[in-house]
């Protein structure tokens, strides 16, 4: 048995791993898309490293952009296998993956009308929204803890990991010649303090684990703060300034923790009276799935359920849809609250915010998650007082800050904590996924400080033998 990196192989975006059993069966794991990666990033998305068509199957273990967002490429060429996911995963990639498709072709439609002026070729987006029609009948649901015979000798369970709705850690028994190993892919490991979602559970023994390392050189900030200090920003930059709060945020997950922030405050009588702008509708149709999951809440929501049926939503807050409102945010003089995708700030509405926000220092731009550090949100985080959004550079007038107790991602004594269900000296091999490669030899020495040994930290392309 072979296993083959193709994506977030000492980086945190791109998720590929491709399993290939000894019957010669191809399992893909994840099909995410590149993020973040400056000028390569592109050339990446277009070449997967390995034939479309030559995947059995693919299982998914969750339904963000770096985790499913190539499945359309995949299948245009030539992929024609089953999908694995949740319930819920799958209902998210049907909004999200149409969604990334028009991101893409407005995207294109913007930079071409620049490249032409400039007598350059037009580039052309990875997919088209006429591509996603044909993936979505390929999705097959499994809920958790169900045991599932997939193709013959593997069968596949999914636990749930905590990290967005949907989110599964990959459990894989592979049974040949009267032997069997078990392959674990923790996809991306959650919070213990969740604002919105259930704990990760705990999963079954493994022989070989696929492990995300985003936060393993680090600990997170106490959770208990952040409405404190969420809504001090709030008041430094709207009220004190009279400026516009602006706040990257993924679709799924970070969106409506942030909102929840917001109603949780509002409810409390906290909220300054100024305008509150989710604009995206990517993330009013997930919040709109979301809603229909509440079983899927910590038991500290579904406490807060009875007192206010709606943690999504409050008098202040206007959901946008339409381009046209939009665009009439940059006009709008008063002081307000605008959320948008996405969360690295790399694509989507956000990026025509910044650029329309960025040079006014009545303004903040508030980053709530993790960033590339090639990505427009990472390369502001980093502190550069110039940065270019679409070919043109703008002045960093506007303050930058973050905050990241908001991370769906778990630090290191979190992922410890996930991994602590585990007999180290059972397992054969650990193989550190969707980390940077400064964090990831850190993280390697946190586990064989708990015990943890056999422990890669594979590279792009690279292929490892299962025993």
């Amino acid at each position: 048995m072979k296993l083959s990196f193709y994506g977030a192989a000492r980086t945190v975006t791109g998720s590929k791993h491709l399993l290939e059993l000894d019957n010669g069966k191809r399992i893909l794991l994840d099909c995410g898309m590149f993020q973040g990666r400056g000028e390569n990033t592109d050339q990446h998305n277009r070449h997967f490293g390995f034939d479309p068509a030559s995947v059995d199957h693919v299982i998914l273990s969750h339904a963000h952009i770096d985790h499913s967002g190539l499945i359309p490429r995949l299948v245009k060429h030539g992929f024609a296998g089953s999908i694995f996911c949740t319930p819920a995963t799958a209902e998210l990639c049907s909004i999200m993956l149409l969604d990334s498709a028009h991101i893409q072709e407005d995207d294109a439609r913007y930079i071409n009308e620049r490249r032409l002026r400039k007598g350059k070729q037009p580039i052309q987006p990875l997919y088209e929204t006429k591509d996603i029609p044909p993936v979505l009948p390929l999705f097959h649901e499994i809920e958790y803890n169900t045991p599932t015979q997939i193709i013959e000798g593997v069968e596949l369970t999914f636990t749930d990991v905590g990290h967005i709705l949907g989110s599964a850690c990959v459990n894989l028994s592979i049974h040949h010649k009267g032997k069997t190993t078990k392959v674990v892919f923790t996809g991306d490991i959650g919070r213990y303090s969740n604002r919105l979602l259930k704990v990760p559970s705990t999963f079954p023994q493994a022989d070989y684990i696929i492990c995300e390392s985003t936060y393993g050189d680090r600990e997170h900030e106490p959770v208990s703060k952040v409405d404190e200090r969420f809504l001090q920003i709030v008041k430094e930059t709207c009220i004190a300034k009279g400026g516009k709060l602006l706040i990257p945020a993924f679709s799924i997950g970070r969106t409506q923790e942030v909102v929840n922030v917001l109603n949780d405050l509002e409810f409390k009588g906290l909220l300054p009276p100024i305008k509150v702008f989710v604009d995206s509708p990517l993330s009013y149709n997930a919040t709109e799935i979301i809603k229909k999951y509440t079983h899927c809440f910590n038991e500290r929501v579904q406490k807060a359920l009875n007192l206010d049926p709606t943690p999504f939503n409050f008098d202040k807050l206007h959901y946008i849809r339409d381009v046209a409102e939009s665009k009439a945010l940059n006009q709008l003089k008063e002081p307000c609250i605008i959320i948008s995708a996405s969360g690295m700030a790399e694509a989507g509405r956000i990026k025509h915010h910044i650029k329309n926000n960025i040079e006014d220092p009545r303004n903040t731009l508030l980053l709530v998650g993790w960033c590339t550090p090639n990505s427009l949100g990472g390369r502001l985080k980093s502190g550069i007082r110039k940065v270019s959004i679409f070919g043109q550079e703008y002045d960093v007038n506007a303050d930058v800050l973050s905050l990241d107790p908001f991370s769906a991602h778990a630090d290191k004594n979190e992922m410890i904590k996930f991994l602590n269900c585990q007999n180290p000296s059972k397992i054969k091999g650990i193989f550190l996924v969707h980390g940077d490669e400064k964090v990831l030899p850190v993280w390697r020495q946190h586990l064989e400080n708990e015990g943890f040994s056999n422990i890669e930290i594979p590279m792009e392309g690279q292929e490892f033998q299962l025993n």
